[in-house]
Parts: C-alpha cells; structure tokens; sequence
C-alpha cells in the first residue's frame, strides 16, 4: 500500500507548497499533490510542516562522545542522537592531532560509516592539521604543518575514500598545488584558522577552495586596508561560508551582514558542536583539551570558545526568530546548502523524487516535532 504523509507546507526541492500530500512509500519520497490519494496510508501531520532532514557537516561530538575518541560505538551513538536534533545526515569532523592518530580514526569512520543506525555518515571532514597558529582555537599547533599531499593520501586510503572535505590555512606553503590536485579528486578544501590576507584567499580560492570554516570564527579579522579572510569571505564569488548561529559565536547582526552580503544559498548552517552537545554543564574534552560547559557556551580555560553545544534544530529556529531568515531560507541553509558545500547533494539535502525519505515534521514556529530516516518515524519530541 502507498503511504502519503499529509501536512500544511512541505519545504520541496522545487519550492514551497501549501496543504496537500506527498509519497513517501518504501523509504523513498515520490510525488506531491494537493489531491487526497485514494486507497493510501496516510500519516496525518496537519498543522505541521515537512522539510528535508537537517544535514550537519562540520560537527566535532554529541552525547559525550568525540569523534577523536576513535571509538566505533562512540560514533554510532552520535548518530542515533543527532536524529533528536533533526540530523538526518553528517560529516563526522576531526581535529589537529598527529598523522597516525589522525589515520586511525579515518580508518575507524571508514569501516564503520554504513553500519550507524541513526543519521547517516555522508564523508569525513578533517579540520586540519594545516593551520597556523595565530587563529588556533581550540586546534594544538604543535601538529600545525605545511600541506602534505603524501599525507593526505595516506589518511584518504585509510578512510577507504571517505575524506570529502579538508580545512587549511591558505598562507601555508604548497597551498595552491595541494588545494589543485585534492579538488580535482574531488574533495572539498576550507579555508580557517587562519590569519591569511584577502589575497591569500583569493589565491586558494582560484586554485579550487570553496569554503570558509565557521565564518568570522578563527580567522582574521576585517580591516578597512587589509580586508583579511572574514573580507575575502564577504567578497570572493563562487564560496561558501560556514556559519554557527547560536548567539555566542556570531552576533546576529554580523550573521545577518554575512547572508546579505553572499546571499542566504551560500551560508551552511552548522554546529561545530563538541561531546557536551546533548549534556548537562560541566567538564569536558575537545580533543585533546579541557573545556568548561555553562551558560551555552564551551570555553578553554583561556576563555575562549571552543565548539559550541549547538543543535541544528536550534540553528534554524534562532535566525527565524532573529528575523535574518525567513522559514524557507533558515531549512535550505541547514539542509540543502550544506549538502552542496561539500558535494553530498547526490545523497542528502533535499525532498526529490527518488531520493531516501529522511526529513523533518516542524512546527510552525520551527520547533522540531519529530524525525523521519527512509520514510519511518525515529524520533518524536
């Protein structure tokens, strides 16, 4: 029998549609009508809207759990409890440690990628270890080198293909020929923790960057004569900026600066969240440091900010409230943008015909109701 999922407004590939009902039969989406399908399993969501499932590609932990933990069960339990946030898909993010530890958990994502039960592992993202040391963050610079394309190599076979995107630093040498040759094999490269000028990045950019890591995050500053990354961010055509709005990170007049200027089709939404995601206040890690988890943010003991404890579902509710985004604009920067960013559109990102029914049943103040993964319902808040 057919099953239909009957709502208010769907959020589809193509635009938004009213009241009607769309196919989501076996797994997969089908077709959208206004017409009530005669003879169908209809799940009744009236009042509610549907959008594509949250897509989180630049998240660090969740529920205690760090992605350099190299722990297979670790990560399988991110994914179960990234569904409680809305994430259907996500790119399990890395930080700056050495090469081996850094092959080993490529290697532990690689071999356990399709066996999570939750959101679904889409790639790999390495932020690092080619930064410098002036916008670390919570990165250790004592792994901070050069770009290394035998190195590289080696973490990308260990992943068994898996490493869809890498961040640098673009004023390290042998950028331009590393970010070339990995975009041709058709990784993506973004450009952070970096005191790079506009022209650094300009220069990453022509050889094939196409991203900046957590915008205005790690990087430097804009200056009326050296316009810097967040300028090359707010300037260079054809790139995308991470972005985490959750409050702390980015004040949401500097978000809503960024989303004019670049326009909201070029904004990835994401956590950049760490293990303290989901749990309580307290004492946690970040790699290899000690974090304090309170008042919403995670800090080093320096004081500055390392990751967030952002979920996704909040993201998307934050800019509609902040009125930088309206409903539409807020899911595609957290679902569809992302996907594109970093070239997983084929898998994730989008309400299409053909495409694995992961998607999201949202109030229409954008609260999360509840989950779907291949058309049956994971989570209900």
């Amino acid at each position: 029998m057919k099953t239909f999922i009957y709502a208010d407004k769907f959020f589809l590939n193509s635009g938004v549609k009213g009241a009607g009902y769309l196919d989501v039969t076996d797994g997969i989406f089908g077709t959208y009508t206004k017409e009530k399908p005669e003879g169908a399993k209809i799940i009744d969501q009236t009042g509610k809207w549907i959008a594509p499932g949250l897509v989180d590609t630049h998240i660090h932990g969740y529920k205690n759990h760090d992605v350099m933990d190299n722990d297979a069960d670790g990560i399988k339990v991110m994914s179960e409890a990234l569904l409680s946030c809305g994430v259907t898909s996500f790119l399990p993010t890395t930080l700056t440690s050495s090469k081996e530890r850094l092959k080993d958990v490529a290697e532990t994502i690689g071999k356990v990628y399709q066996d999570v039960d939750g959101a679904k592992i889409q790639g790999i993202y390495f932020e690092g270890p080619f930064f410098t040391e002036e916008h670390k963050g919570a990165q250790n610079p004592s792994y901070f080198g050069d770009p290394d394309l035998d190195t590289f190599h080696e973490w990308q076979e260990a992943s068994g293909g898996l490493i869809k995107k890498i961040a640098l630093a673009p004023e390290r040498k042998g950028v331009k020929e590393f970010v070339k040759t990995v975009t041709d094999e058709g990784v993506v490269v973004s450009l952070g923790h970096s005191n790079g000028t506009l022209e650094e990045a300009q220069e990453a950019v022509e050889a094939g960057a196409s991203v900046f890591v957590h915008a205005y995050n790690g990087m430097r500053g804009l200056n009326h004569r050296e316009p810097g990354m967040v300028g090359a961010l707010l300037t260079l055509q054809h790139v995308f900026s991470e972005l985490i709005c959750d409050g702390h990170h980015v004040h949401p007049q500097a978000a809503e600066v960024l989303m004019e200027k670049a326009g909201h089709d070029h904004v990835a939404l994401i956590t950049d969240c760490m293990m303290a995601g989901g749990m309580p206040d307290g004492n946690y890690n970040l790699g290899e440091f000690p974090v304090v988890v309170k008042e919403g943010t995670a800090r080093l003991d320096s004081g500055n900010l390392a990751g967030s404890i952002l979920k996704l579902k909040e993201a998307i509710k934050n800019v509609v409230d902040w009125d930088i985004a309206t409903p539409e604009q807020a899911i595609m920067m957290a679902s569809y943008v992302p996907a594109v960013s970093c070239k997983i559109d084929d898998k994730c990102g989008m309400i299409a015909e053909g495409r694995a029914a992961d998607f999201i049943v949202l109030e229409p103040n954008m609260d999360l109701v509840a989950t779907y993964l291949d058309g049956v319902e994971r989570y209900h808040a």
